[in-house]
Order: structure tokens, then C-alpha cells, then sequence
């Protein structure tokens, strides 16, 4: 089973794209992806705890949010798509699954 570790900054607003990348870290459990979030803010430790994650981090707070696939980092400074992160994983699906179209839409009004 494929692990995927998101380590993320300390949020102080909210961020759209995160409606997006949640729905897609629930669409990768469908395929057995073993998931796991940690906040720089609630649990810092995390981050120290972890040597690839801890080496990445010496670049600075800017390599966050950082994407860590079987304790190889693969995303560092941005949150990927979902067909970014089914080719990371390795992740065959259909081609309507990837889409752009089936992305959540923000719920959140101007």
C-alpha cells in the first residue's frame, strides 16, 4: 500500500485551493493510498521527526506545503492536481477521474 504525507504551513485564511485537494486525498483513499496531514502550526514535531522532511525544510518554510510519497518527496511549494498525484503514486485511473471538470467547485462567494 502507497503512503502520501502532506505536510502543510501553519494556515492563517483559508485557501481555496484546499476545498480542491481534500476531495482529491479522498478520491486517492479509494485507491488504498494510506493518507496523512500534518499543520507546521498544531504539530511541528511532525516536521523534526521526519529526516526527509527535516532536510527539505533547511531550504525553508517556503518548500511548504510538501508532498511526501513513501518517504520520497515528490511536491514541495504547491499543492499538485489530481493527475499529479495519481502519476505520483502510480495511480492508473480513468481519464474522466482526472478531469478538471469533476473538480469540487469553492463554496465560498467573492
Amino acid at each position: 500500500m502507497k503512503t502520501l504525507a502532506v505536510f502543510e504551513p501553519a494556515m492563517t485564511f483559508f485557501d481555496p485551493t484546499l476545498v480542491q485537494f481534500a476531495a482529491d486525498l479522498k478520491w486517492l483513499e479509494k485507491y488504498g493510498v494510506n493518507i496523512s496531514r500534518h499543520n507546521f502550526g498544531k504539530e511541528p514535531v511532525a516536521f523534526t521527526d521526519n529526516p526527509t522532511v527535516a532536510r527539505e525544510m533547511e531550504a525553508g518554510m517556503n518548500r511548504l506545503p510538501m508532498i511526501v510519497v513513501d518517504d520520497q518527496v515528490v511536491f514541495t511549494g504547491k499543492y499538485p492536481s489530481r493527475e499529479q498525484l495519481a502519476k505520483a503514486l502510480g495511480i492508473e485511473a480513468p481519464p474522466d477521474e482526472l478531469s478538471p471538470a469533476n473538480a469540487v467547485a469553492c463554496p465560498c462567494t467573492p
